[in-house]
């Protein structure tokens, strides 16, 4: 009776299923339910294991292939040169660097921006004035008394136009596709303590332009290119008066 039980649990535990044909039975991959299958091995069993087998090494040498070829880094550079007869002219925009004229400036401006220019200290004094020029360090003695000096309302924007360069006297000469511009076809896009941005506005419609605009300042002339410009009266204690014009 012993001997019966074992050999009829030994027999119930060889057809319970493994692991393996429990996930094969519930995968979604295709085919491999026909091979980890429950009984002996069959023809039909090993014709899909074969299709199976060879699908996935098929597979696996068109991904290496792919995989090789990406890394490989191949690229294709197609190049097509068109001539355009006419472009869009692009925003051209002048920017001066010189921070202002002394010539401008008054005692008011001192009093309130004296320190900001690096014209005068904390306390209202000169610094440094042996590094003056005599006639500039006279001029700027006088704009800076401030005995019994009643100051005024200050106003930086305003302060900014009025000492500022003006393009009025910077720009020399100015011609866009064959015609002459001036001052008028700039505007003021920004302006700071560092300097004032003029904006070339013949085009703010859109319009196309077969040749860049040509625009002389100073003592140079390069279209669409860096200028110098002449100097100008400008920080006087011992800081270079050198000013640049941008394209």
């Amino acid at each position: 009776m012993d001997i019966k039980d074992s050999t009829s649990e030994g027999s119930m535990g060889s057809l319970e299923p493994s692991s393996i044909q429990m996930f094969a039975n519930t995968s979604s991959l295709h085919g491999i339910r026909h091979i980890f299958v429950y009984g002996p091995v069959t023809i039909r069993r090993l014709l899909w294991t074969m299709a199976f087998v060879g699908s996935l090494g098929l597979l696996l040498v068109e991904s290496s292939d792919r995989v090789a070829f990406y890394f490989s880094y191949q690229h294709v550079t197609k190049v097509d040169e068109v001539v355009a007869n006419s472009l869009v002219f692009p925003a051209v925009t002048i920017c001066n660097l010189n921070e202002f004229r002394f010539s401008r400036l008054t005692t008011n401006d001192l009093y309130h921006a004296g320190e900001l220019l690096a014209l005068l200290d904390v306390n209202l004094q000169i610094p440094e004035p042996h590094l003056a020029d005599p006639a500039v360090l006279a001029a700027l003695q006088e704009k800076a008394n401030f005995k019994q000096y009643k100051p005024k309302i200050f106003n930086m924007q305003e302060f900014l136009g009025r000492v500022g360069h003006d393009l009025k006297d910077m720009l020399l000469y100015c011609k866009f596709k064959g015609q002459e511009c001036s001052q008028k076809d700039f505007k003021t896009v920004s302006m700071d303590r560092a300097s004032a941005s003029f904006l070339f506005s013949w085009c703010a419609a859109g319009c196309g332009a077969e040749n860049p605009a040509g625009v002389t300042v100073g003592h140079a002339s390069i279209p669409s290119r860096v200028f110098g410009a002449e100097e100008h009266k400008g920080a006087p204690l011992g800081r270079s008066p050198n000013k640049c014009v941008r394209l």
